[in-house]
C-alpha cells in the first residue's frame, strides 16, 4: 500500500512539472479535430451554465433571504437527473449522438429565455425562478449524457481519462468566466438583460456543434430501440456490482460534497457580505481549483491506480470542507474553495471514467445514464444543507457535511476493496 501511495504522489509531481514547463502530454485528446470543437462548445455551454448558477441563486436569495430556498432552487435544478438520468442514457445509446447533441444543448437557450421574458415585464415569483430551474436541469440531464459519452466516442478507451479531464476543464474555464461575469453583469445590465446573453450563449454553443464531422457512434436501425436501452440499462445496474457500487459511491458524493453550492450565496450574502459581485468570485474560484485539478489528473494519462487515487481525492475533499468553518474572510474562503474543488473534479471524472472502462462499448452510455441518474440524488444534499444553514448556520452546515464526507471515504476505503484496487 505505501508503493501505491508513492507512485500516486510520484506521477502527481510529474504531471505538475509537466503543467508548468510547457510540456503537454496533458493536451493529447486535443490533436482530434472533433475533440477540438467538442471542447469549444463545451466551454460556450458551461460559460452559459456559470452565469446562469449564479442568477439564479442571488435571484433566491435576494427575494428570501432563505437559505433553504436556495436548496429548493438548486435542487429543482438537479432532480431532473434523478428522474432522466436512465432515459437519457438509454437515448445516447440509440440515437446518432452527433445529431442528438447540438439539439439537447439548444433548448436551454428556450428556458433562459423565458426567465429573461419573465424578469424584465417585472413578474418573477420564486416558484418561477424553481420552475425554470427544473426545466433547464432536463436539458441538462441529456447534455451531460451524451457529451460524456461522445467524448469517449472520439478519444477512445486509451486516452478515456484524459478526454474526459479536458472536458471538464472544458467545464470549468466556462464556468470560471460564466461565474466572474454574472457577477459584474447582475450589477451593469441588470437580471434581465443578463438571461438574454445567457439564452444566446447556449444558442452559440449549439452551433458550435454542427461543425463536428465524423459519427463516430452506430446509430443503425438494427440497435435496440429506447425501450429496448432503457431496460438494458436496468439491467446493468442489476447485474454489474462495479457499476451499482460507484453509483452509490457518486450519490454519496453529491449529497455531501456538491451541495456546497447551496451555500455559497448564503455566504455571499450573510457570512462575509460581499454581494453579487463576491459571488460571482466565489464560482470563479470553484470552477478555477476545478480545472487545476483536471489539468493534473489530465496530466496522469492511463493511470492505473484510478480507484485509489479517487478514495485520496474523496477524503481530501471532506477534509478540505471542515475548514470552512474557520474561514475569516473572502480570500480564505476563495483559496479552500478552489483546493476542495480541485479534489472533487478529479474525483467526478475518475467516476465516470471508471465506470466506462468497466462496461462494454455498446453500453457506455447506459453507464453515464447511471452517473446520471446518481447524481440525481444531489437535491437531497442542497435541501438538507439549506435546512442546516437556517436552522444552525451555514458554517455549521460545512462542518457536518464534511466530517461525514471524510468519515465515509474512510470507511469505504476499508471496506470496499474492488474499487480500492481498480485499474
Amino acid at each position: 500500500m505505501e508503493g501505491e501511495h508513492f507512485e500516486i504522489v510520484e506521477l502527481l509531481g510529474v504531471t505538475i512539472f509537466n503543467l508548468f514547463t510547457g510540456h503537454r502530454p496533458w493536451a493529447k485528446s486535443l490533436e482530434y479535430r472533433d475533440f477540438r470543437i467538442l471542447w469549444g462548445s463545451t466551454a460556450i455551454h458551461s460559460l452559459a451554465m456559470g452565469m446562469e448558477q449564479v442568477a439564479m441563486a442571488w435571484l433566491i436569495i435576494d427575494m428570501t433571504d432563505s437559505p433553504f430556498l436556495v436548496g429548493v432552487a438548486v435542487a429543482a435544478r438537479m432532480a431532473p437527473m434523478f428522474f432522466l438520468g436512465i432515459l437519457a442514457g438509454a437515448m445516447a445509446d440509440w440515437l446518432d449522438r452527433r445529431v442528438f447533441l447540438p439539439i439537447a444543448t439548444a433548448m436551454a437557450s428556450i428556458v433562459a429565455g423565458a426567465m429573461a421574458a419573465l424578469l424584465i415585464t417585472n413578474s418573477t415569483a420564486p416558484w418561477h425562478v424553481i420552475v425554470l430551474a427544473g426545466c433547464s436541469g432536463s436539458a441538462m440531464a441529456f447534455v451531460m449524457t451524451i457529451r460524456q459519452a461522445y467524448a469517449f466516442d472520439i478519444v477512445g478507451p486509451k486516452l478515456s481519462l484524459n478526454g474526459l479531464a479536458l472536458n471538464m476543464v472544458a467545464l470549468q474555464v466556462g464556468g470560471i468566466v460564466g461565474g466572474l461575469l454574472a457577477g459584474a453583469l447582475i450589477a451593469l445590465i441588470g437580471m434581465g438583460m443578463q438571461y438574454i446573453v445567457i439564452s444566446i450563449a447556449y444558442v452559440a454553443a449549439a452551433l458550435v456543434l454542427l461543425s463536428l464531422s465524423a459519427r463516430v457512434h452506430d446509430s443503425s436501425p438494427e440497435r435496440e430501440t429506447v425501450l429496448q436501452s432503457f431496460k438494458g440499462a436496468l439491467q446493468l445496474i442489476r447485474t454489474n456490482r462495479t457499476i451499482l457500487t460507484l453509483m452509490c459511491m457518486v450519490a454519496v458524493t453529491e449529497v455531501l460534497a456538491f451541495s456546497q453550492l447551496t451555500l455559497l450565496p448564503v455566504f455571499a450574502k450573510d457570512v462575509l457580505d460581499v454581494g453579487p459581485l463576491g459571488l460571482g468570485a466565489m464560482n470563479g474560484a470553484r470552477q478555477a481549483g476545478g480545472m487545476v485539478g483536471l489539468l493534473a489528473l489530465a496530466g496522469l494519462g492511463n493511470f492505473r491506480r484510478k480507484g485509489l487515487l479517487l478514495f485520496l481525492t474523496n477524503a481530501l475533499t471532506g477534509f478540505g470542507q471542515l475548514i470552512f468553518y474557520v474561514t475569516p474572510d473572502l480570500i480564505t474562503f476563495l483559496l479552500v474553495l478552489a483546493a476542495v474543488n480541485a479534489c472533487l473534479m478529479a474525483a467526478d471524472t475518475l467516476y465516470k471514467t471508471i465506470m466506462q472502462e468497466n462496461v462494454s462499448n455498446d453500453e457506455r452510455g447506459r453507464a453515464m445514464g447511471c452517473w446520471i441518474l446518481s447524481i440525481g440524488v444531489a437535491p437531497v444534499g442542497h435541501i438538507s444543507i439549506g435546512a442546516v444553514a437556517s436552522v444552525l448556520s451555514a458554517r455549521v452546515a460545512f462542518l457536518i457535511f464534511g466530517g461525514t464526507m471524510a468519515a465515509a471515504t474512510i470507511g469505504s476505503f476499508l471496506t470496499m476493496k474492488n474499487i480500492r484496487n481498480m485499474e
